[in-house]
């Protein structure tokens, strides 16, 4: 709740500390005095427009702060506060702050971290519900109205959003099934000539670095073959080098037992043989590895070409050809298997559909029987609101299939016809607004809501009205206050007398300078206050006496 209001520079406030607690806390003063500028103040930290008009005369800035404390922070705040990464430890009040220039130009912090004023905006709504005499949210909205009907009901909406989503889900599958067939099916033949392209050439994975590596071979062959056609006769022959060595070991073999140096060089001889001979292989299978054959070096290069001609045409690497071959029979597999599987996600979109059914009309007779008691509960409260020959009723509409949703099937909009025989019109077509404020006192006292705005605030409910009357809207806010907070700017004494806490706003002026001002008025202060309501400019010990029957009888 709305705990803390601290003004500066606001229009004629030049500074205001006001606390609020709970109940119901009433606003009185003079026609003039400024109740609305401290609405409009409160209005800045709500996220409305920044009007630079609202700075005092005189004064470079104004800043208004408010503090609101809860046992648990409003789901819709936390989300807010989450997304726009402003930290708010658990039982921390949460302090908004607005600021704006003279000149133009506006700043909001939210616990002294900025923020921006759309995130203001966004919270209001758990925050303070204001309603006045020409409201445009809150009640009159038809867009929560179907929310306010299925608190009173206490449906199983939960459930009928899951099974919305269910069934959403359930269809999306279907149609991307679909989708993938009929694509398939379009590119069907293009898949089937290129399948068999792939598979008369049988790409393998690797086979092209092996074939470049070959190809590279075979063209440093043929530029080497002069020099590896003479080296090689320094071992092929009976006369190369190496059978030369050889038979020089032969004969060294008959004689190296006459003395340990023939033993020695028969031993180096030996291993110059071997080492030689580890040469020939070595040379015998670098002229094979890179023997120029013009017929086999045409197919490598065919093949090559083949291959990466292939892979620019599928627009992939020549490895992966194999891959893309294997995803070309999947399509092709899903064409024959696919419409089994279709088959198999009709029925299971339908299933879906017909629990998302079954739940929304199950949903949709809670909310018929709640409207019913709602309407009656509503009547109850406008005869003593002299709304007497007004009608209440809910509509609940059943819409077509392509606007169902999440909510379930069912258009909820609250309307009212304030004469006898007139039509039925919503509540925002109302002409008076006395009869506006009235019939959403009703509607929230029928509601009994919970879950709404933690401050309710209603500014001159009680216009135009009096006695009778004006003493049940004083009931009423009483009692709808509860435990909660709810705060009253009126001009009604029967409605003053039934707050908790009372606060007189009034206007003074000294010289050219005018000042708005609020006091918390104690029991002595109520009354001369509500005498003043009673009776006007003169305070009379009549409208005193008045003044304490009305405090007594509440």
């Amino acid at each position: 709740m709305l705990t803390s209001l601290a003004i500066r520079n606001i229009v004629l406030i030049e500074a205001l500390d006001l606390s609020f607690g709970q109940g119901l806390g009433v606003l009185t003063g003079e026609t003039g005095a400024g109740k609305s500028i401290l609405l409009d103040a409160l209005g800045l930290v709500l996220g409305n427009r920044a009007d630079s008009a609202l700075v005092r005369a005189g004064e470079d800035k104004a800043s208004v702060t408010a503090t609101f404390e809860f046992s648990e922070l409003p789901a819709l705040v936390v989300e807010a506060l989450e997304e726009a990464e402003v930290d708010l430890d658990p039982g921390e009040p949460l302090i908004i702050r607005r600021s704006l220039k003279a000149d133009g130009g506006s700043k909001a912090f939210v616990n002294d971290q900025p923020v921006g004023v759309a995130l203001l905006r966004s919270i209001a709504s758990a925050l303070v519900e204001l309603h006045g005499q020409h409201d445009d949210r809150g009640l009159v909205n038809p867009r929560g109205h179907r929310l306010l009907l299925d608190r009173y009901a206490g449906g199983d909406v939960a459930g009928v959003a899951n099974a919305y989503t269910a069934w959403k889900s359930a269809e999306a599958k279907l149609a991307e099934a679909r989708a993938a067939i009929e694509q398939a099916k379009a590119d069907q033949d293009l898949l089937l000539a290129h399948l068999a392209e792939l598979t008369a050439i049988v790409p393998e994975e690797g086979e092209e670095e092996s074939l470049a590596l070959a190809r590279a071979d075979m063209q440093k062959g043929e530029k080497l073959s002069d020099d590896l056609e003479e080296l090689r006769a320094f071992w092929d022959g009976s006369d190369s080098a190496l059978a030369q060595m050889r038979s020089a070991a032969r004969r060294l073999d008959r004689i190296a037992d006459q003395h340990s140096l023939l033993a020695e060089a028969l031993a180096a001889l030996d291993r110059a043989v071997i080492e030689a001979g580890e040469a020939e292989e070595k040379l015998q299978a670098a002229a094979e590895a890179m023997q120029h054959d013009p017929a086999e070096l045409d197919r490598i290069e065919t093949r090559l070409f083949e291959l990466r001609a292939l892979a620019r045409k599928h627009n992939c690497q020549v490895d992966e050809l194999p891959e893309a071959m294997r995803k070309m029979r999947e399509q092709l597999d899903a064409i024959e298997h696919g419409e089994a599987d279709v088959a198999a996600l009709e029925k299971e979109a339908e299933a879906t559909k017909q629990a998302y059914i079954a739940q929304a009309e199950a949903l949709h007779a809670t909310r018929v029987a709640a409207g019913m008691a709602l309407d009656e509960a509503v009547a109850a409260e406008l005869v003593p609101l002299k709304l007497d020959a007004a009608r209440f009723r809910t509509s609940i509409t059943q819409l077509d299939e392509e606007r169902w949703g999440a909510h379930g099937m069912d258009s909820v909009e609250f309307l009212i016809a304030t004469n006898p025989g007139a039509d039925f019109a919503p509540l925002g077509k109302i002409a008076s607004g006395g009869e506006l404020s009235r019939f959403i006192l009703a509607l929230k006292v029928a509601l009994a809501e919970k879950g709404g705005a933690t401050t309710v605030i209603f500014d001159e409910i009680d216009r135009g009205v009096g006695g009778a009357v004006a003493s049940a809207i004083g009931e009423r806010l009483a009692r709808l206050a509860g435990d909660g907070q709810l705060l009253a700017v009126t001009h009604s004494p029967q409605v003053a007398a039934r707050g908790s806490t009372h606060y007189l706003i009034a206007k003074s002026s000294e010289g050219t300078v005018t000042r708005t001002s609020v006091a918390l008025l104690d029991a002595a202060g109520r009354q001369e206050e509500i005498a003043r309501m009673l009776s006007g400019a003169e305070i009379t010990s009549e409208a005193r006496a008045q003044a304490d029957r009305l405090l007594e009888g509440v």
